[in-house]
């Protein structure tokens, strides 16, 4: 007795039987939740710089410990919250608008202007380059119904 053998398309079918595709969450949420959550991280060592410089004089404005404390969790807070709620209606208008406490961090820490620019441009770059990503992944997607797309994208020789 001999079995016909399945044609190279066939059991190829066959092994794309048991693969499950979940939809990928969009590139501009993770990119953009990324961008808070490493903020709250710099808002953590800014609040921990600022604390520490109460210590040297003429250093740092003299705020009080327990003020300076509280606006550093709660920025912390507000950045990880937005981090997880970024996906929502408004998200990243929040995002974009908690920028400016970043930046304003400024004014009691100097370096951190430069630390806040350079978060506020990575905002932008996880925006549009997030957006550009789910584009293009729509694209691929509408051109290729059903198909599940390649692991890695081929090389040319």
């Amino acid at each position: 007795m001999t079995t016909d053998p399945q044609p190279a398309s066939a059991a190829a079918d066959d092994a794309h039987d048991d693969i499950v595709v979940r939809p990928k969450k969009p590139a501009k949420v993770l990119f953009a939740s990324t961008i808070l959550v490493l903020e709250s991280f710099v808002m953590v060592f800014a609040t921990l710089v600022l604390v520490g410089l109460r210590n040297v004089p003429d250093a740092a404005p003299s705020l009080p410990l327990g003020l300076l404390w509280g606006l550093g969790a709660a920025m912390v807070v507000v950045l990880m919250v937005l981090s997880r709620l970024v996906a929502r209606p408004g998200g990243y208008l929040a995002g974009s608008l908690v920028q400016l406490p970043v930046v304003a961090a400024g004014f009691l820490v100097p370096m951190m202007f430069v630390v806040a620019a350079i978060f506020v441009v990575l905002w932008v770059v996880a925006l549009r380059l997030g957006a550009r990503v789910d584009r293009e992944r729509a694209d691929y997607d509408a051109a290729h119904p059903g198909e599940i797309p390649p692991l890695s994208p081929p090389r040319a020789h």
